[in-house]
């Protein structure tokens, strides 16, 4: 279970001369912070998959950020079961598998050598990692460069290898940024796969996505964030009841960008 309660996060602006006109004109601008999320909520129960929407700059990065421990919030709950994260990041982040917008792949490492590494970091033993990482290359399909050095892999192979890193250690609750942005047909195919599979097994899946295909067929929740709010939470089909005009006129029907400018 993953349960974010009143989310909030701003960051000081250090030269508000290098702001673009884009920014200077969002209303979470406000004089030397940009309060990137404002007030995010969000629940996602075991073995359900969340979709995370919203426009680009919209807070979901950060939002994510925040939950995997990467950055500290600066208001509002995080709670993974009982596990609270803002509280205590350490023990929380044994039970988070997150996968970032840049893969950080260690270059002169093969695959193979980056899933272990992560592995170890988390305390398994050899034996538990070498079987872990047969099974994942199995079901992301890797076996054909998992033991080449991963700086040569192409933008598939390192998402899938990041994939595989992030879950390694069997976490309770999986967070993807944006996990087939960028990818082949086949690339990303795979990865929906994967996503199911943790379905399957009853972990909680939050990912972001711009994919409103992939909504349909992975989601059973949705939570749109506009302007760094939750504008929108609920099942897919109260999603899909927002306009009776296909998906993208619901998630446009979420934002209601005109009233905050």
């Amino acid at each position: 279970m993953i349960k974010i309660s009143k989310l909030a996060k701003k960051f000081k602006i250090e030269n508000p001369k290098k702001l673009s006109e884009q920014d200077k004109k969002d209303p979470r601008l406000q004089g030397r912070f940009f309060h990137s999320v404002k007030n995010v909520q969000l629940y996602c129960e075991q073995g359900e998959v969340l979709g995370l929407l919203g426009p680009n700059g919209a807070g979901k990065t950060t939002t994510l950020r925040v939950l995997s421990t990467a950055l500290q919030a600066d208001e509002g709950s995080i709670f993974i079961g009982d596990t609270d994260v803002i509280n205590n990041p350490v023990e929380a982040r044994k039970k988070i598998g997150f996968l970032s917008g840049s893969t950080g792949l260690y270059g002169r490492l093969t695959g193979r050598e980056n899933i272990a590494y992560f592995g170890r970091l988390n305390g398994m033993s050899d034996a538990d990692i070498s079987a872990k990482v047969e099974q994942l290359a199995d079901q992301l399909d890797m076996h054909t460069f998992l033991d080449r050095r991963s700086e040569n892999y192409s933008t598939g192979m390192k998402q899938k290898t990041s994939i595989a890193r992030a879950v390694v250690h069997n976490p309770k609750v999986v967070v993807l940024d944006e996990p087939t942005t960028g990818l082949d047909i086949m690339a990303a195919n795979t990865v929906i796969e994967f996503i199911k599979s943790l379905k399957a097994a009853g972990v909680p899946v939050i990912f972001s996505t711009h994919h409103l295909d992939e909504v349909s067929e992975l989601c059973d929740k949705v939570a749109v964030i506009d302007y760094g709010e939750t504008s929108f939470e609920g099942s897919v089909d109260e999603f899909k009841q927002q306009s009776n005009e296909g998906l993208h006129a619901a998630f446009m029907a979420c934002l209601n960008r005109g009233e905050k400018q």
